[in-house]
């Protein structure tokens, strides 16, 4: 189980960090469609950091690209570590509410242990264990670390990290940050900058 002390102000202090390498590394690519410049075009979100990451709160900013090229006006938004796709939580909370309920046998003591509702948390598990399964993060990921269970998704994953928990945690981030964005701007920033 993760300490949620360990989620707190540095943890995303640090993934924001990471998030503006990101953002700049896709930015000085240019635009994927006409090589057009990207410009920044940054906007607010209301993330959730439930009872283990309230102090992911506060980093709102989503980082975002736009081509400036007449005409294209393309957005490229980067791969982050902070959110996870379109979700209003946290991408650490999804991954720590997600392992906290396989330990847990009831609704009530997985809402009173993550502040996150059973329902939102069991929708996580079927992701984790159904479309996330078909993703090409999950086949590289299989090929890369051995012995992960599949029913124990995240938890197995981030078993056979090294490092802390929030290290962990953090290394996962990296890993998902191709699937947290829909504009087609890949893992090689991830890789790049982590």
């Amino acid at each position: 189980m993760f300490d949620p002390i360990a989620l707190g102000r540095e943890f995303f202090a640090t993934l924001q960090q990471i998030d503006e390498e990101i953002a700049q590394m896709v930015a000085a690519g240019g635009c994927r469609l006409c090589a057009g410049p990207l410009h920044r075009g940054d906007y607010a979100r209301k993330p959730r950091g439930a009872l283990m990451a309230a102090a992911g709160e506060e980093f709102v900013m989503r980082f975002s690209l736009c081509c400036g090229a007449e005409g294209c006006r393309k957005r490229a938004t980067p791969p982050s570590l902070r959110f996870l796709g379109r979700r209003v939580y946290l991408g650490a909370v999804v991954i720590v509410a997600s392992i906290v309920a396989q330990t847990l046998a009831t609704a009530k003591a997985i809402g009173k242990a993550t502040g996150v509702p059973e329902r939102t948390v069991r929708r996580w598990r079927e992701w984790w264990l159904g479309p996330f399964l078909a993703t090409e993060v999950w086949t590289a990921m299989r090929a890369r670390i051995l012995f992960i269970s599949v029913k124990e998704v995240p938890a197995s994953v981030t078993g056979r990290l090294v490092g802390t928990p929030p290290e962990r945690v953090q290394r996962l981030l990296e890993w998902l940050g191709p699937i947290t964005t829909g504009t087609g701007v890949g893992s090689r920033a991830v890789r790049d900058i982590a």
